[in-house]
């Protein structure tokens, strides 16, 4: 077996944007993660909804006419 072919591998602290600090081990020696389990709403339980760039309201728009009730 080839010896010196695998990258080392480190204790690291991930810190999510929320600033949840998880320690794991990886082989890169930072990491910096948008959502964690501790603020994931399907391990909270609450939804939180963010809307970049008027997403929803340019769905909306775009279907309004198909969600419209015609009577």
């Amino acid at each position: 077996m080839r010896s010196d072919i695998h990258p080392e591998y480190h204790k690291i602290t991930a810190t999510c944007g929320c600033g949840n600090e998880i320690e794991i081990g990886s082989v890169v020696t930072e990491m910096e993660v948008d959502i964690c389990s501790a603020c994931h709403p399907f391990f909270t339980g609450k939804q939180k909804l963010i809307d970049t760039a008027g997403r929803i309201e340019k769905f909306k728009k775009r279907y309004a006419k198909h969600f419209e009730k015609k009577g």
